[in-house]
């Protein structure tokens, strides 16, 4: 049976079957039955299972699973920084991990996917307040920097001053994109964490923080929330009401391409320039390990790990066009419910 079902106990977890207790190191440390029968027996001495090592941060449970000795987590700014209320939306999609995180590294789909689809969307809904514009890129750009890619952009109407460009805003390595909105009565920072539970599901987090002046809160406050996976009405038409958000848009980009994309006849352009030095970057770090190395973003050094600041624009003029409740997950944080207003 499986230890999901586990019951947790001080000294570790109780298997529901038959009540077999397993260590944090995966040793057995009791069977009820077997010690009935001989109590002098040395049986549970023969059985282990798998075990990781764990460490909660931020509200998340992270599990190291590679060769000893385990890393340090790392602690990046919005998981440690005070003075926020956090919240933590979640979906199992339904596809392979790369193509979820390919996505990140595209910013051209920003402009069709996220404002001429979502523009078509709200005429779809008949909600005008969700008409969007398209603001077309001229100009990208990717920097490879000490924790991963730095995406840079211009579009039309801007330059190189630009914030798009000049700061622009991070993926780190392998697995996560940094997000951020810094408006007056509308902040937020958040990562997008993409990690594979097999070849063809994902599991996604949204995780969010937002300035807060209030008590300190404790990680059991966090708020959880699930993100409602885009899917096609009885008429086989699809699901507008959950398109009408990035989320949802790119839900639908990355599931439809099927559960594993089928590269072999794919045709990179010059958009594409971000994907093509995140595989190279991840071949990089797969020789790495191979050599018996770390890979980037692994670090052993408490000093440089006490609090990890990733650059971010904060008001980007690609943004500028979506509407409050758009970006990300916002559309379903229990933080930000209710209306929304820029002021």
């Amino acid at each position: 049976m499986s230890m999901i079902y586990g019951v947790p106990e001080e000294q570790g977890l109780r298997c529901a079957y038959h009540g077999w207790v397993f260590g944090e190191d995966g040793s057995c440390l009791e069977q009820p039955y077997e010690e009935t029968e001989d109590p002098e027996g040395r049986f549970k001495e023969k059985v282990t299972t798998q075990s990781y090592p764990v460490e909660v941060m931020a509200g998340l449970v992270f599990a190291y699973l590679g060769p000893a000795p385990a890393p340090l987590l790392p602690r990046w700014d919005i998981f440690v920084k005070d003075g926020v209320v956090r919240d933590i939306g979640y979906a199992e999609v339904p596809c392979n991990w790369l193509q979820i995180m390919e996505n990140t590294l595209d910013p051209i789909h920003v402009e069709w996917l996220h404002q001429n689809f979502a523009d078509f969307i709200a005429q779809q809904l008949e909600a005008p307040e969700k008409r969007v514009s398209r603001t077309p890129h001229v100009k990208i750009g990717f920097d490879e920097f000490e924790y991963g890619i730095m995406k840079r952009r211009v579009v039309e109407g801007g330059s190189e001053e630009d914030e798009d460009w000049a700061t622009g805003h991070p993926m780190v390595f392998p697995n996560m994109l940094r997000q951020g909105l810094n408006r007056k009565g509308y902040r937020w920072q958040g990562f997008q964490i993409r990690v594979p539970i097999d070849d063809t599901h994902t599991a996604h987090w949204w995780y969010a923080c937002y300035p807060d002046d209030g008590d300190q809160q404790r990680p059991e406050d966090y708020t959880f929330f699930k993100v409602p996976i885009p899917e096609l009405d009885e008429d086989d038409q699809p699901r507008w009401d959950l398109l009408d958000n990035n989320s949802g848009q790119d839900l639908a980009a990355w599931i439809t391409q099927g559960p594993i994309a089928d590269r072999t006849t794919e045709v990179l352009g010059r958009s594409d320039k971000g994907i093509i030095l995140y595989r190279q970057m991840l071949e990089e770090n797969m020789r790495i390990v191979a050599d018996g190395g770390d890979p980037k973003n692994t670090f052993r050094d408490p000093s440089t790990n006490e609090y990890i600041e990733l650059a971010n624009e904060s008001d980007p003029m690609f943004a500028r066009p979506l509407y409050n409740g758009q970006a990300a997950a916002t559309k379903y944080s229990p933080v930000l419910a209710g209306p929304l207003t820029v002021e």
